[in-house]
């Protein structure tokens, strides 16, 4: 008998469960960095500045289940719509779900190891340089960086000595 397919491949967003749902988030911790969008252009900015709720060491919001509360620009994620946001990393599970595509092999799903994004890249973990009540708008805007909107690229290993 051959096993059946895991859910993310045989369930679309809508039909997944709350728990399905929540398992989907590879605690990268990029979707909660501080972005800029350019009304002009409609271009976003990923800066490496975390809101004010994140917490590093987990790379998880301190206060999730209040976080539209505390944090009222905050956006819940939902199937409805979950690929309209072009500020949502390329990597991001509910993004690739939502376009058709699969999740990478270093998702903590795929991989069965939670460990595997940050040791993919994909984790803004160490990365995070503040937080955004700590800086002012000329200091927010002088931490825009690339990488958070790129395609994780494996960080090599770091020797400790």
């Amino acid at each position: 008998m051959t096993e059946p397919p895991p859910f993310w491949k045989s369930k679309t967003l809508a039909e997944m469960d709350a728990a399905e749902w929540e398992s989907l988030c590879d605690g990268c911790g990029r979707c909660c960095l501080i972005k800029m969008e350019d009304e002009d252009t409609g271009r976003y900015y990923f800066t490496d500045v975390a809101c004010r709720l994140f917490d590093e060491a987990s790379c998880r919001c301190r206060d999730y289940a209040n976080r539209d509360r505390e944090v009222p620009d905050c956006v819940r994620l939902t199937p409805d719509n979950a690929g309209s946001f072009g500020w949502m990393p390329p990597s991001c599970a509910y993004r690739l779900l939502a376009e058709g595509k699969s999740l990478p092999d270093w998702h903590p799903l795929v991989s069965g190891r939670a460990e595997s994004a940050r040791e993919a890249g994909a984790s803004v973990a160490g990365r995070v340089h503040a937080r955004e009540d700590e800086l002012s708008l000329p200091e927010l805007v002088e931490r825009i960086r690339a990488w958070p909107g790129r395609w994780p690229r494996r960080r090599p290993n770091r020797q400790k000595s």
